[in-house]
């Protein structure tokens, strides 16, 4: 006869079960809890980090008991103090968090690209303020003023400082002078044999393939409505193997998205000759959301035809870059978004650039580059994709000038 397990006994059974299971979930814990300690680790001097630089953790740690298993993602794009925290096994193989504090800092001056002198009519105003480009990398309005006293209405040589702050501190300074002149008009009797007209100088397409081409390159064009009627075919037979054809525009700051008048006659006729085609838009976008706009209105223009050479972003606004309230970052953020946006419709998205605002302006962009500068022999040091080096070329099939451009074999349009 088999015996019953009293009550008494079924009870104490499950409170010592229950305690047993309590005390293993007790060790579980205490063994994998995460401790605040920073005890196991010695940090650098100095925990500050320029704005817009990429950092780790690692970067602020000297030494470590044991390794980081868990870090943050540091947050360089706002200026001020910042509390880290990451996650350790210290030297026992236990889980700690470190926690301290760094500061992300702005030692950048405004960017002023000023002239040592300026000229004016008398009686023709000038606005100094905003002829000058003054922008920040960081600030979207920096204080920019011009000290000194001038008269429009009485020539002279006025002595002017320009002065340039953001909200960091840094202080741009120069003196320039303005010159307000008396227009010279002069009588002159004597007559003079007329001279011949020298004729202009270009650079032949010819003389760029015969210098330029190789295996590891191609030469192309890219044109607009300022190049008229295009005969396609002449252009081809001349050597180009590509071409980049303006899509369209923007009418200023804020203004509508125009068709180039030509692109449909440019891109149909240069794939009818089997022609690589690319695309630009010159645009005016002063924020990201018009530029996601500007790409989602380019992508409708080209879809029905075949694009085997990037999109391209083509700000040259620079003139009216002071009236946007944008800083350097704030506009390569605005570009970055126009050709992410181009990027996800399967397109390439690249931006355009003359070498000075590529050193200057886009520090921060994160795609290939079209570079624009016109010599025989670039010094630009930064990475691209295509180098258009000249705005005088001359093509069988386009009368009057037109750019010429070399492609480089690679990842991108091929």
């Amino acid at each position: 006869m088999s015996k019953r397990i009293s009550k008494k006994k079924l009870i104490m059974f499950i409170i010592i079960l229950l305690i047993i299971i309590a005390t293993i979930g007790l060790i579980i814990y205490l063994n994998n809890r995460i401790v605040d300690d920073n005890s196991g680790f010695t940090l650098k001097r100095g925990l500050k980090t320029e704005v817009y630089t990429k950092a780790n953790i690692e970067d602020y740690i000297e030494t470590i008991e044991g390794k980081i298993i868990e870090k943050p993602t540091i947050d360089n794009k706002k200026v001020g103090k910042q509390k880290l925290e990451f996650i350790y096994l210290n030297k026992d193989n236990k889980k700690r968090r470190g926690t301290f504090e760094i500061e992300i800092v702005d030692t950048e001056k405004p960017l002023v690209w000023l002239s040592n002198n300026y000229n004016t009519k008398v009686g023709t105003d000038i606005d100094l303020q905003n002829k000058i480009m003054c922008v920040d990398n960081y600030d979207s309005n920096p204080s920019c003023e011009v000290e000194g006293a001038y008269d429009i209405n009485t020539p002279g040589t006025y002595p002017l400082e320009f002065i340039a702050k953001d909200s960091s501190g840094n202080t741009f300074q120069k003196e320039f002078t303005l010159t307000v002149y008396e227009p010279v008009t002069t009588e002159n009797n004597n007559t003079t044999t007329p001279t011949e007209p020298s004729e202009p100088e270009y650079t032949d397409f010819t003389e760029i393939l015969n210098n330029y081409k190789n295996d590891d390159n191609e030469i192309g064009i890219d044109v607009s409505k300022w190049q008229g009627d295009i005969d396609f075919s002449k252009v081809k037979n001349a050597g180009a193997s590509f071409v980049m054809i303006r899509v369209g525009s923007q009418s200023g700051t804020g203004g509508e998205y125009v068709l180039d008048p030509t692109f449909k006659q440019n891109i149909e006729n240069a794939l009818k000759n089997d022609l690589k085609v690319g695309v630009y838009f010159y645009s005016y976008a002063n924020s990201k959301k018009e530029a996601q706009k500007q790409a989602n209105w380019v992508i409708k223009q080209i879809k029905d035809y075949e694009i085997s050479l990037p999109v391209v972003f083509d700000f040259e606004s620079f003139d009216a870059f002071n009236q946007m309230e944008l800083s350097i970052f704030g506009l390569n953020e605005v570009a970055n978004s126009f050709i992410e946006t181009i990027n996800d419709a399967g397109y390439e998205g690249v931006l355009y650039g003359s070498k000075n605002y590529l050193n200057a302006i886009w520090k921060y962009h994160t795609a290939p580059v079209w570079l624009a500068h016109y010599t025989d022999q670039t010094n630009y040091e930064g990475e691209y994709f295509m180098w258009q080096m000249c705005d005088d070329g001359k093509i069988d099939g386009i009368d009057g000038y037109v750019d010429i451009d070399i492609l480089y074999k690679g990842d991108v349009g091929n």
